[in-house]
């Protein structure tokens, strides 16, 4: 069964993600301890924010003028009923230069919206049947992904591997433009040759979605990716962080973001392109600000 869910489901990156937490933490603690001994308070405090601050800002300040002569969207985007793809489909549902959605789930993603076509589809390695309306789109955002926890290393591959390759290669034969985006993770291994069985697999997966022939293919390779407040598919786990998030944010820029960050990112990557193929968190937040 092919189940709707973000990389970091993975327990080695639910792992990671503890442990950046930790670390944080203590570095935090540890500055405003020497804040207090040493300094004014509110000015460390204030350098300690000034970096998730600034990086807000710019991610709101979006000009009308660029938003005239952008590039305009129709993207296709898979694992909507899940919380990556709940955001990146929310995301590309507000933004004024994404002009039609289509969204292929297995089960209905329970959105309406003017942009937004959906279809219902059980068989992903069978799309003869819905090929015809996959046409006339320029980005894909392929966020169908599974848990590798109690998973063997075939079924895995079969269900991250073979099912996006399977998908991937009809896109490109379909739309020779499409510019496609990837939601892969944090410490994918590019070498398949490492420790970490999701690891390997997923850098089979990248590097071969990267000799298909799409007009771009990007690798986006999050950290911890604190949600977008309001959706539905959100993990429990994240409520207990989002205290946290800005705390994170600050301390360790390089492996944090936000959803909304990498919906943005997305967008502006079917756009104009990036020449790096692989991004990962710090570089998912700088194109989402640009």
């Amino acid at each position: 069964m092919i189940r709707n869910a973000s990389p970091k489901a993975d327990i080695a990156s639910t792992r990671r993600c503890i442990a950046l937490l930790l670390w944080g933490m203590i570095f935090f603690y540890l500055r405003v301890i020497h804040a207090l001994l040493f300094k004014n308070t509110y000015y460390s405090i204030n350098l300690v924010f000034k970096i998730h601050v600034s990086r807000v800002k710019r991610m709101s300040e979006f000009k009308a003028s660029n938003h005239e002569s952008a590039k305009k969207i129709n993207v296709i985007i898979t694992g909507a009923t899940g919380m990556v793809g709940e955001g990146v489909l929310h995301e590309s549902l507000q933004h004024p230069d994404v002009e039609r959605v289509l969204v292929i789930n297995r089960k209905p993603c329970g959105v309406t919206h003017i942009k937004l076509s959906e279809i219902v589809h059980n068989n992903f390695f069978d799309l003869s049947g819905v090929a015809p309306q996959l046409n006339d789109y320029n980005a894909c955002y392929f966020c169908l992904g599974v848990s590798s926890v109690g998973m063997k290393e075939e079924e895995y591959k079969r269900l991250t591997y073979d099912l996006t390759l399977h998908m991937a290669s009809l896109l490109s034969s379909l739309n020779p433009e499409m510019i496609f985006c990837y939601v892969s993770g944090s410490g994918t291994d590019s070498t398949e040759q490492g420790r970490s069985m999701w690891a390997r697999v997923k850098g089979k997966t990248e590097n071969r979605l990267l000799q298909l022939p799409f007009k771009g293919a990007y690798m986006f390779r999050p950290g911890y990716i604190h949600p977008t407040k309001g959706l539905k598919n959100t993990h429990g786990y994240y409520s207990a962080l989002s205290l946290l998030y800005p705390m994170l944010r600050a301390v360790l820029p390089k492996y944090v973001i936000s959803l909304r960050e990498l919906g943005l990112a997305m967008i502006h990557i079917a756009q104009t392109g990036r020449e790096r193929a692989i991004l990962e968190s710090k570089d998912i937040a700088r194109i989402a600000g640009t």
